[in-house]
């Protein structure tokens, strides 16, 4: 779906590029390349210096840290429609971060030299990309704060109470225990202890499929 109208089109409706001129958008989009990711692609390692923003046209992702003994942690996950790696492109620095697709997605990468330009041009673009990167920001901070705070078992329930449509999650072909580790900041193993437990209690079902909330209240009080 290498289509830069598209693209032109998703532009204009950026917070940080309104006010922009149609020539200078044009001219932003024809400067783009589009890639496509397989599931486990990696977009850019932790350390890189990488020098394009990316647009999520379609897919998952993740982004990640890892420790030397192969540890994951993961910070964030960047769904369909979002702009990211705008550290990469402003400060010029080695990115702190892995960013590794879940699925096949199709990406926009918009070098630096191109939105250089547009800053350049127009001051007031710079100050919403530094709003999108205090979102961000905040974000980590919650993240720190429950890692430091919070027990397995309440960083898993909250999960689940914030991710549920109605009472359950359906489980993709990458929510697997490890990935769900990962991102709760723990091991396997104490993940599923802390299930077994839930489990066992009447709280949660889990199957291939779905992880289901039997009792909502009771989970929220354990949270």
């Amino acid at each position: 779906m290498a289509d830069k109208t598209i693209l032109l089109k998703k532009l204009q409706s950026f917070d940080f590029l309104r006010g922009l001129d149609f020539g200078m958008l044009t001219k932003l989009a024809e400067s783009s390349t589009w890639k496509v990711y397989a599931p486990n692609g990696i977009l850019f390692w932790e350390g890189e210096v990488e020098s394009n923003l990316f647009y999520l046209q379609y897919g998952l992702l993740k982004v990640l840290k890892s420790s030397p003994d192969g540890r994951e942690q993961v910070l964030r996950f960047i769904t369909e429609g979002e702009i990211f790696n705008e550290v990469g492109v402003l400060a010029k620095k080695p990115n702190p971060a892995t960013a590794v697709a879940l699925e096949e997605s199709g990406v926009w990468l918009i070098p630096r030299h191109a939105l250089e330009e547009v800053i350049l041009a127009h001051p007031r673009s710079a100050l919403q990309i530094i709003e999108n990167m205090a979102d961000k920001i905040i974000s980590l901070v919650t993240l720190a704060a429950d890692l430091s705070l919070k027990s397995v078992e309440a960083r898993f329930i909250k999960l689940l109470l914030d991710q549920a449509e109605g009472d359950s999650i359906e489980r993709r072909r990458w929510t697997n225990q490890t990935e769900l580790a990962a991102r709760l900041g723990t091991v396997p193993d104490v993940l599923s202890r802390v299930i077994r437990e839930l489990t066992r209690e009447g709280l949660i079902e889990m199957d291939k499929q779905q992880i289901r909330i039997l009792d909502r209240e009771s989970l929220a009080k354990r949270a």
